[in-house]
């Protein structure tokens, strides 16, 4: 897949250099959308914006909401403002506002001054709704239908405003107020008789989504209904737009990224890595970073004040970092499963004390199966006497039972107080069980060896 890429960038760019022009306009309007937009980011900026100003005006639009905000900032500033503003009538209204959201206050004033009057309402409808919402997400071109109509007269409207819509395969049904009443699939209207009315062959059991919905819980809602394309309505169950699937695919990779990058310890980015420069790089990552590391002063504390107990038995020096590591792993383990499901809905906080059962019973399996080994290992390869070795042994159990513990509760008891369960992984308890782990090891050291 890729080497074809590389091929038809090639192909492209040598159009290009040879000023072909009438074939690589013939070439590209024969390719996919999506694709011409790949190939495009590519190219040099310069060679971009020749390619662009060769699409056909029936691609362009389509080919410009694919690319990524810089390029399509770029193509932007380099158009005269009815250049700018023809593309912008003929995006989608959430693509739109999406390109509107990345744009400087300038560009946008001249944007919009540029645009006819229907894609400035649009615009302004869909910016005022908060960030991240259904409302924020949803598009305003779709298919409405009166109840009143007859079939004939609802594929003649499908007709006259299916071309702009992002999607005719489920058409909306209205009444007087605006009210979202019913919906009618496109299959149905062609198979009904002409003079059938609306009325009586809509679905009536409509499922819906309110505007301020969070786009977390509306991706759950696609999920859980199989739907291609949802409705949005307001508090007066008017219809204000629709939701379609293409939109959820870009949530759920957007949250999935976010989350990642919370549990990374790294302050989240909309932008693609290779297009983040190194300051911002920087910013996004010190502050945890910095966090961890006075929190992990902590841990150089503890071990500072038993240094008496270990100038006594240096040997137990040796295990710190394997019994460090193994308590954060197994934290880690835990957490990340706790989050996922948290996630999913697939676990309520109700459920904490089922949560901390079962973690419960596998830290002391997994516990005492690290014990089993390591204690073989300790005396047979690493010669140590039975009593030190019981002490290591005994710490990784408690250790890797600590660490399952407050795993699993934590990111619970973040949800819980509003905080996102992300923000509670890997580095955050691995810092929490390093201290705890040192403190049980020195407790039990100090007990059984008598130090």
């Amino acid at each position: 897949m890729e080497e074809n890429k590389d091929l038809e960038v090639n192909v492209i760019r040598e159009l290009l250099e040879t000023k072909q022009y009438t074939r690589l306009r013939q070439k590209v309007a024969e390719m996919n959308t999506a694709d011409v937009a790949a190939i495009m980011e590519e190219m040099e900026e310069e060679e971009l914006l020749k390619i662009f100003r060769i699409l056909p005006k029936s691609m362009a639009a389509d080919v410009f909401s694919y690319l990524e905000v810089d390029n399509q900032q770029f193509i932007i500033v380099s158009m005269s403002d009815k250049e700018a503003a023809n593309i912008i009538n003929n995006l989608m209204a959430d693509d739109a506002t999406d390109l509107l959201e990345e744009m400087p206050a300038n560009i946008v004033k001249k944007l919009l001054a540029n645009a006819n009057a229907e894609t400035r309402r649009d615009i302004n409808h869909l910016l005022r709704y908060p960030e991240d919402s259904a409302g924020s997400i949803m598009t305003v071109e779709y298919v409405d239908l009166k109840e009143s109509m007859t079939v004939e007269d609802a594929i003649a409207r499908i007709r006259q405003v299916g071309v702009d819509s992002e999607t005719i395969n489920i058409c909306y049904v209205l009444d007087a107020k605006r009210t979202l009443v019913g919906t009618v699939a496109l299959r149905y209207l062609l198979i009904s008789p002409p003079d059938a009315v609306i009325e009586d062959i809509m679905h009536e059991n409509v499922i819906y989504i309110n505007t301020m919905m969070d786009q977390e819980e509306v991706a759950r809602q696609f999920q859980k209904y199989d739907f291609t394309a949802m409705p949005v309505v307001d508090n007066e169950n008017r219809l204000v737009g629709i939701i379609t699937v293409d939109d959820i695919v870009d949530i759920l990779q957007e949250e999935a990224t976010e989350d990642i990058e919370k549990m990374a310890a790294i302050v989240p980015t909309d932008k693609p890595y290779m297009r983040t420069g190194v300051i911002e790089t920087w910013k996004k990552r010190i502050p945890w970073l910095l966090l961890l590391m006075i929190s992990a002063t902590f841990t150089g504390r503890i071990i500072t004040s038993f240094e008496d107990a270990l100038s006594v038995c240096v040997i137990l020096t040796a295990y710190i970092p394997m019994l460090m590591d193994t308590g954060g792993n197994a934290g880690g383990q835990a957490s990340v499963t706790i989050i996922r499901g948290l996630s999913l809905d697939e676990i309520e906080f109700s459920d904490i004390f089922k949560v901390i059962w079962k973690e419960a019973r596998v830290a002391a399996l997994c516990g005492l199966t690290l014990a089993a080994a390591n204690f073989i290992k300790l005396l047979v390869f690493d010669k140590l006497e039975i009593t030190v070795a019981l002490v290591v042994c005994l710490t990784l159990v408690a250790a890797v039972f600590i660490a399952k513990i407050v795993g699993c509760m934590l990111p619970m008891l973040a949800r819980k107080i509003g905080f996102d369960p992300a923000v509670m992984a890997s580095p955050f308890i691995t810092t929490i069980v390093d201290a705890l782990s040192l403190l049980i090891y020195f407790q039990i050291a100090t007990s059984i060896l008598h130090l």
